[in-house]
């Protein structure tokens, strides 16, 4: 009988971007320059294995990603919901010890079986996420406890995929003999007292956070990670949606694409930076400017990045010799991971803020029944937090791009109009 091994760690993943062999580089930077700090805001947490390495009793971690795949990891490893750890262990040695030729076939193994996985790990896959939901829905386990769960299956499918490290695309023969083997993650709770965790849009939640010290990581070119890790997000989430082309890819994906892997990543940037309400700001980006392919070339230069941080405070840069990920084979040299400290000036007096706040975006239509001018009257009658708002017949749009809530949907039936707006809201302008 397979027992249950405790000895996973957060860092014990492929992906793109990973920070773990940068974070003494980044704690030099913080213990030299930062001094004593109570609370870490890792915006775009990715794996999570920085904010990991921070995470202490006496610091709050305030932790954010795009994507539900990683929001599981940060329950696993940095939440402080009671859990029941034979209770889980047990259920873990369960599925370890299911038998393949028990299992019948499910939606992993018709759609990801002999590409992505072997069809026996991705059947075995498919008959543990369906029972981890099954367990959650009967209450028999608890938020955190189907959280850990799903990061051990998580981690385990990634040790048995049969990719590159990511799920853009799979090898044309399956190369790994590998058998599924989930594992427990090694958590210590004693330093999780008053962590936060978020699945959310980076630049709205910035606007509500306030930390010491502000951590910023953000996808640096056109690949979107959502694309990248589009399988391990459809099995977290279990939706169990139509997939379509080669990569098997959820049709619908709008809802995880980051606007930081577009040409609008500046505005972006400037609009997060502007936003945030902390002490000091380190920023993580690379040199990669137009090296390498289209795809990999930064959305966002080093200049820009000085500049808008110099609009908070006074900027230092460091940098260091970071071996660069390709999925090609060529092989790009010099290439620098760079992280910028910026220790931000004291906040704006009130009237500035206030003249901000009163400040409205107007349409770029002279459009009949423009509502600018009548907007901070409208507004009176809407609640300060709207999680969706819906802008039924928008026209030209003052009210949508006005409101602030969480989500925004505007909605015309003139089909040149939401192409306009779609234009605008993707590109540089």
């Amino acid at each position: 009988m397979k027992q249950v091994i405790e000895n996973l760690e957060i860092s014990n993943r492929r992906y793109l971007g990973s920070k773990a062999k940068l974070v003494p580089f980044i704690k030099e930077i913080i213990e030299k320059h930062c001094g004593k700090f109570s609370s870490f805001f890792d915006v775009f947490g990715g794996t999570g294995v920085v904010s990991h390495n921070f995470n202490k009793s006496n610091i709050k971690i305030i932790i954010n990603d795009l994507l539900k795949s990683n929001e599981v990891a940060y329950k696993t490893w940095l939440d402080n919901q009671k859990f029941n750890k034979e209770k889980i262990k047990k259920i873990i040695i369960e599925f370890n010890n299911k038998s393949v030729e028990e299992i019948e076939e499910n939606y992993v193994s018709k759609n990801f079986g002999n590409n992505f996985f072997s069809l026996e790990n991705a059947k075995k896959i498919g008959y543990i996420r369906e029972e981890i939901e099954k367990l959650d829905k009967q209450g028999k386990i608890n938020t955190r406890e189907k959280a850990i769960l799903l990061t051990s299956l998580l981690y385990a499918m990634d040790k048995v995929a049969n990719t590159c490290g990511h799920y853009d695309a799979y090898r044309k023969k399956i190369n790994t003999t590998s058998s599924l083997l989930l594992q427990f993650p090694r958590i210590n709770d004693e330093n999780n007292i008053d962590n936060e965790i978020y699945n959310t849009d980076s630049n709205l939640l910035a606007k509500n956070v306030k930390a010491d010290i502000v951590y910023i990581d953000p996808p640096y070119n056109s690949r979107q990670y959502g694309d990248a890790y589009h399988l391990l997000e459809n099995i977290i989430t279990w939706k169990k949606p139509e997939v379509v082309g080669v990569a098997k890819k959820m049709k619908c994906r709008s809802h995880i694409k980051s606007k930081y892997c577009t040409v609008a990543a500046p505005f972006a940037f400037k609009e997060l930076i502007e936003s945030l309400d902390c002490k000091y700001i380190l920023v993580s980006y690379n040199n990669m400017g137009k090296k390498g392919s289209g795809r990999s070339q930064a959305k966002i230069s080093d200049e820009e990045i000085e500049e808008i941080l110099k609009e908070r405070g006074e900027v230092k840069i460091f940098e260091q010799d970071y071996k660069h990920f390709t999925t090609g084979k060529a092989e790009i040299t010099g290439h620098k991971e760079r992280i910028f400290l910026c220790k931000v000036k004291s906040k704006k007096n009130n009237k500035e803020k206030e003249e901000k706040s009163n400040f409205i975006i107007k349409s770029p239509l002279n459009y009949t029944g423009g509502k600018a001018k009548l907007f901070p009257q409208i507004n009176k009658f809407f609640p300060k937090k709207i999680e969706t708002f819906y802008d039924i017949f928008s026209g030209g749009v003052n009210i949508g791009i006005n409101v602030k809530a969480k989500n925004i949907v505007c909605i015309d039936k003139e089909a040149i109009l939401v192409e306009l707006y779609r234009l605008l809201q993707n590109t540089k302008y």
